[in-house]
């Protein structure tokens, strides 16, 4: 569906999967079972995600099991101060409006998954009541595969963490979440210290933890935003092959995503709007 651009087909998909966890509740057990609801009870006995818990060694429900070849998608996890959530919902809400059915592949994983953070004095912590969003989408085992409707998530993903100052979860976001991350932490350089007090030689460090720590944006090369190693700012930063070019958010105008376009010539013009309405 992805490399027919089938927008009828992730929707139907969406569909189903949508109905099918609803019947088994999204893998919530009132015990060894769905029987209704609520379901209360303690974690571990009340959310196995479709009986992982209770799987004999030969089952393959589980996705992420790594025995088999399962789900491979984007996480993003956004961490917003309370009072500014509403304000990211509404641009979300005006860039779905422009075309429903661009939205549906989210919904084969989840849609929008809704938390809540309490104020914490840690000094990576909230500095006030947060709310947390996560949602998935879909990724090619190539990591040069470009998406269908890469250009959506990517501009969410930027709505979130460059327009309305959402903080990025440590383990799970795309580099391109981390950009200036240490601004939005008043306490940064004090976690670092302490970082640096119990960890003199960086036995707890990586390359990539490094990376993000610093805020900082890689090397920019042929294909970085398809893995949000960078956002894009030249075609070559995407796909131009494939037909993936660097352009303008439609809502969030500053943003700069890995557009679909049946001709190179709308590159930089207004008709990228057009194409991303109608291709």
């Amino acid at each position: 569906m992805d490399s027919g651009r089938s927008s009828i087909g992730k929707c139907t998909l969406a569909s189903t999967v949508l109905e099918a966890k609803k019947l088994v509740a999204n893998g919530l057990k009132n015990n060894l079972i769905f029987t209704g609801y609520p379901v209360v009870g303690h974690q571990g006995k009340m959310q196995t995600s479709g009986s992982c818990l209770y799987s004999a060694g030969t089952d393959k429900s589980c996705a992420w099991d790594p025995r088999i070849n399962g789900l491979f998608f984007y996480e993003t996890t956004a961490i917003f101060p309370a009072s500014k959530f509403a304000d990211f919902i509404r641009d979300v809400k005006k860039l779905r409006d422009l075309k429903p059915e661009n939205f549906c592949g989210v919904d084969i994983y989840n849609g929008f998954l809704i938390r809540f953070i309490r104020v914490s004095d840690a000094y990576l912590g909230q500095q006030e009541n947060s709310v947390v969003v996560d949602f998935n989408y879909y990724r090619a085992d190539d990591a040069s595969t470009p998406r269908f409707n890469q250009d959506v998530w990517e501009e969410v993903e930027q709505l979130a963490f460059f327009k309305h100052g959402a903080k990025p979860h440590w383990a799970k976001n795309r580099n391109a979440a981390f950009l200036d991350v240490q601004k939005k932490y008043p306490n940064f350089n004090k976690f670092l210290g302490v970082k640096r007090r119990l960890d003199p030689q960086n036995i707890l460090s990586s390359e990539w933890s490094d990376e993000i720590l610093s805020g900082k944006e890689g090397a920019k090369r042929d294909g970085c935003a398809l893995e949000g190693l960078c956002v894009c700012s030249e075609d070559r930063h995407c796909s131009p092959a494939k037909g993936y070019f660097c352009k303008p958010g439609l809502v969030y105008k500053e943003a700069r995503v890995c557009r679909y376009s049946s001709s190179p010539s709308t590159v930089g013009s207004e008709s990228y709007q057009t194409d991303a309405l109608f291709d």
